[in-house]
């Protein structure tokens, strides 16, 4: 499932082609994804316009000029692929579930083979209290996210840290693939109780996290099975990858020579060294 960069790549990709631009025209082919499409979906987009563009956690928040926000999440297979204006019209495929044309011309379709993504409705006045926004936490990349709340907030847990990091109502947008980086690249094992990390630990932990994410942003995010960008390219972290699919390999780390290996927790992949990983 698309992690924090893959999102925050899809919509810094449809930023330049969105964001100040009219909808001309908008249909949903589904009547459902994960979740129904509003009924009034082709209404409310149609001929309005979308004023800004954000990211928060693993959602794209389209907010447009009549106070209306378009919640989107990608789920495990979602995808949006830009076709500019002056190209050939492109054709639907059968999991095109949603195409936008811009008063530019512009065509933007979200394909959804699984169908576990999802479209939902908010406004200006009540997206923070919405059911899906309200309980999220912090932002890696932003100033909310330091030492101090991280600490906070895995002292009193007996959970592991693996698992506590992917809890979004303690950081937003963490995912499998770059908790499992950060945590190899800061010598804790995943399976560490949350509250036996120390104080120095978190402190290289917060900085790492967001090494992790910004460097995983520069480079598109990673291709596992579906993702790819809005322009069809895909992402190049994956080439990256420390920890996270190398089971059975030297660990990288510089006078490291354990192997990595492989648990699985809640049902997820966990990748670590256990010799250079505590």
């Amino acid at each position: 499932m698309p992690e924090l960069p893959e999102v925050e790549t899809v919509m810094r990709g449809l930023k330049p082609v969105l964001e100040g631009v009219k909808i001309k025209t908008a249909r949903a082919y589904a009547p459902k994804l994960r979740v129904p499409i509003p009924d009034d979906f082709d209404q409310r987009l149609s001929d309005n316009r979308i004023e800004r563009l954000d990211r928060r956690s693993k959602y794209v928040l389209m907010t447009f000029e009549d106070g209306l926000v378009a919640i989107m999440h990608l789920g495990m297979s979602g995808r949006m692929t830009i076709h500019k204006s002056g190209n050939d019209v492109p054709v639907r495929g059968k999991h095109d579930h949603i195409v936008i044309e811009t008063e530019r011309g512009d065509i933007i379709m979200y394909n959804d083979t699984r169908r576990f993504g999802m479209w939902v409705f908010s406004d200006t006045k009540s997206i923070n209290d919405h059911a899906l926004i309200k309980d999220i936490g912090p932002e890696p990349l932003g100033n909310a996210f330091h030492d101090g709340i991280l600490q906070a907030g895995l002292e009193n847990r007996k959970s592991p840290i693996k698992a506590a990091l992917l809890d979004q109502k303690l950081v937003a947008g963490l995912g499998n693939i770059y908790v499992c980086e950060a945590l190899w690249r800061t010598g804790i094992h995943p399976a560490r109780l949350s509250n036996a990390v120390t104080q120095d630990e978190i402190e290289a932990l917060v900085p790492t996290i967001r090494d992790v994410l910004s460097k995983a942003i520069e480079a598109g995010g990673s291709t596992l099975k579906d993702y790819a960008q809005v322009d069809g390219e895909l992402g190049y972290f994956q080439h990256s990858f420390k920890a996270y699919g190398r089971e059975g390999e030297a660990c990288l780390k510089e006078d490291c020579d354990g192997t990595i290996e492989r648990i699985v927790q809640s049902n997820r992949s966990s990748f670590f060294c256990s010799t250079c990983q505590r």
